[in-house]
């Protein structure tokens, strides 16, 4: 059967493709409003956000204001003995050592005999000292006595002018024994003692700490020979440590003498220190300056050749500065939540200096506004929320 094509089809034909275009445009789903752009974008932005009263609860803030922000050095650093605390106790003549008296891990005072050496040298010596003192006490008389003589014109002046050169040679002679047993340890007093008193145990040889400390070393047995120059004990006294450390040399020049470091042992209490030496010379290998501090040790915390980290504070003049808790990252910008009347805005900042639990605001906050301390992490969430929210189209 043909299909005749009248009028009144093409009606029908024409109204159907009518009612479908309609319904297609509008059945179709609507097309998603642009979202809003993040705070650091260059078009609109959320200003302030709203958050709940259990948020708010736990949000505090603080006044921008300025501070004194000191920024600070820290460099590896090692606990060193300080050199006029250390003694190294040598033998100044030949002989054998007699009796020992102290013993590696003693604590000596200053003075404190340490070990005793028969020497015959020493012997030698003392009664060379006797000698030349009887000498000089006789040179001495006869030239008291010439002086006399030569007042009252008995004797020639020549004959005064021997006496008083033999005396001062009697002198000379005795004074340079007397020093030769000085520098061997002997003290005046002892040297008193043997001028009056008897001298058979003249060649003992007595060793004393120059210093009060610790006995870290012992290289000495009893009937051990020794020559002069054997290391036979070292004394030290670790109540005074020196503390060395390297700084880079445009850190160097920002310290001098004087400034006051902090002490970190590992696992220690901080101590405080007085910077004492700038090496005036870099470092040929590492391009850096030596630095040292001088530390009380009285409670024997710090141990020489222990690692340490030294701290310095550089001061600078105030500046404005919010407490590091403040500071967030959102969408890769650094900012801080500031309060306002109807919220509270994600600023952001350009942020300077770091030290003491603060941080420099160079822009983006005035001084008095009110920065959030405490609850950022949640306000944060809030935000996120909201621009989530504002993307999906509701």
């Amino acid at each position: 059967m043909r299909t005749r094509w009248t009028a009144q089809s093409g009606a029908c034909v024409l109204a159907l493709f009518v009612f479908v275009t309609a319904c297609g445009e509008h059945g179709s789903e609507p097309s998603p409003p642009p979202p809003k752009t993040s705070p650091q974008s260059g078009g609109s932005r959320i200003s302030t956000i709203q958050v709940p009263a259990a948020v708010r609860d736990r949000v505090r803030t603080d006044s921008v204001a300025a501070h004194v922000i000191s920024e600070v050095v820290t460099a590896p650093g090692e606990v060193a003995l300080d050199l006029k605390q250390v003694a190294k106790i040598t033998s100044r003549l030949e002989g054998q050592v007699q009796s020992i008296y102290v013993q590696l891990g003693d604590r000596v005072q200053r003075g404190q005999p340490l070990l005793a050496i028969e020497s015959l040298r020493l012997d030698e010596l003392v009664q060379e000292y006797l000698v030349t003192k009887a000498q000089a006490d006789v040179a001495e008389s006869g030239y008291r006595r010439t002086e006399k003589l030569a007042a009252d014109q008995i004797v020639t002046e020549r004959r005064l002018v021997e006496e008083r050169g033999h005396y001062i040679e009697a002198q000379a002679r005795h004074q340079h024994v007397r020093e030769k047993l000085l520098n061997m340890g002997m003290t005046a007093d002892e040297l008193h003692q043997l001028e009056h008193g008897s001298h058979q145990e003249g060649h003992r040889y007595t060793l004393k700490s120059p210093i009060a400390g610790t006995v870290v070393a012992q290289n000495v047995v009893r009937g051990q020979g020794v020559t002069p120059g054997n290391e036979l004990f070292e004394v030290v006294d670790t109540s005074r440590v020196w503390v060395f450390a390297n700084l880079p040399i445009e850190q160097a020049r920002k310290f001098k003498e004087g400034d006051v470091g902090t002490i970190l042992p590992k696992g220690g209490e901080p101590v405080t220190a007085p910077l004492t030496y700038l090496a005036p010379v870099a470092d040929e290998t590492t391009r850096t300056i030596r630095v040292r501090f001088e530390v009380a040790n009285g409670q024997q915390s710090l141990k020489p050749r222990e690692y340490v980290d030294v701290q310095l504070a550089i001061v600078s003049p105030p500046a404005l500065a919010v407490p590091l808790s403040a500071l967030t990252m959102v969408d890769n910008v650094r900012g801080v939540f500031v309060q306002r009347e109807t919220g509270y805005a994600f600023v952001p900042i350009e942020a300077g200096r770091e030290g003491g639990g603060l941080v420099e605001v160079r822009k983006g906050l005035t001084a008095g506004e009110q920065v959030v301390v405490d609850g950022v992490f949640d306000l944060k969430n809030v935000l996120l929320k909201e621009h989530i929210g504002s993307g999906e189209g509701g």
